[in-house]
């Protein structure tokens, strides 16, 4: 059955021998124009040129393949390669992920990316090996805010009784619950029909993901509040990570590595271009006082002393301080 599965995951193109080629499939479920699906062109490239097209990339974006929870269940079986999923949805199969869904866990954006590239961020990719998948790396995805459809969120007191779209993750959820509002996990590709019908009253993503999917045309309110940096992982199935030689290994890395310095750099530019365009297409892009959010979600964070979460919150708050 896994080898059966496996033929759809690794594919050997080509004649045999040197002119054999490792094929692994790789789906998302952004857009074309996302940058992630940009970077994951480069990661293609780099592997051909570093393999010298003996390893190719096959990328299936929106969602052709279904969505990240049925991408990672794919990675599991081995009947997918590669995926690109949220911490998010990923804390249902690897609970040490929810550390991302604490709110204001990160100082600024720079102590995010250093945790990444820390021992702690190696651990966390360490941390999905048991559920069958090996983390290779992780984008960068900003900081996540909220958006609605009939007014502006100013403090947590507007957030009341609102029904807020989250990703299926536990800790997003109480997050919602601690700010007043009602969180209702929402597949990402039925969102736009969601706000548009009334479903729900607004959701919470980072200003690409905003602009890119036009969720703007149907919630222009986008409050920046900043409430958690959550990552998007690289991942491969171990399935297929067990089929590479060390040296295909090796050229795999190098193209991850190389995929994330690019989707790293335009992110900021994405970001920048994103909140011009919405607002020049008509949205109220509202920065408000953290301080009252931050005071609302405080105890979700002191709540897990002693814990080992707890423990990990304290080693990423001694990440700032190197």
């Amino acid at each position: 059955m896994i080898c059966t599965l496996l033929a759809t995951a690794l594919l050997l193109a080509g004649c045999g021998g040197k002119d054999q080629t490792v094929v692994i499939r790789i789906g998302h479920s952004l857009s074309q124009t996302h940058t992630v699906h940009k970077a994951m062109l480069v990661m293609r490239d780099e592997l051909a040129r570093l393999s010298g097209n003996t390893m190719a990339l096959q990328i299936y974006p929106s969602g052709q393949l279904g969505s990240e929870r049925e991408l990672v269940e794919l990675l599991q079986i081995g009947s997918l390669g590669m995926t690109k999923v949220s911490a998010s949805p990923l804390e249902g199969f690897v609970p040490a992920m929810g550390i991302f869904n604490l709110p204001y866990l990160f100082k600024d954006h720079d102590h995010f990316l250093r945790v990444l590239d820390s021992s702690v961020g190696d651990e966390l990719l360490a941390s999905v090996e048991p559920s069958r998948m090996v983390g290779l790396g992780f984008y960068d995805a900003g900081s996540r805010s909220f958006y609605t459809t009939e007014k502006i969120i100013n403090t947590p007191a507007d957030l009341k009784g609102m029904k807020i779209r989250v990703q299926e993750s536990q800790m997003a959820m109480t997050m919602i619950k601690a700010l007043g509002g009602s969180p209702t996990p929402i597949a990402w590709g039925e969102l736009y029909t969601a706000l548009q019908q009334g479903v729900v009253d607004g959701a919470e993503n980072n200003a690409p993901s905003y602009y890119l999917s036009r969720h703007f045309e149907v919630a222009p309110y986008f409050t920046i509040d900043e409430h958690t940096a959550v990552p998007d992982v690289i991942l491969i199935s171990r399935y297929v990570w067990q089929q590479l030689n060390p040296t295909q290994q090796g050229w795999l890395k190098q193209a991850v590595k190389a995929s994330m310095d690019y989707q790293r750099q335009q992110w900021f530019e994405d970001t920048v271009t994103a909140l011009k365009a919405v607002a020049d297409a008509g949205a109220i892009i509202n920065y408000v006082d953290k301080t009252p959010f931050q005071n609302e979600v405080a105890e979700l964070v002191v709540n897990y002393a002693g814990t080992p979460i707890g423990d990990l919150i304290e080693r990423i708050q001694e990440v700032g301080h190197d």
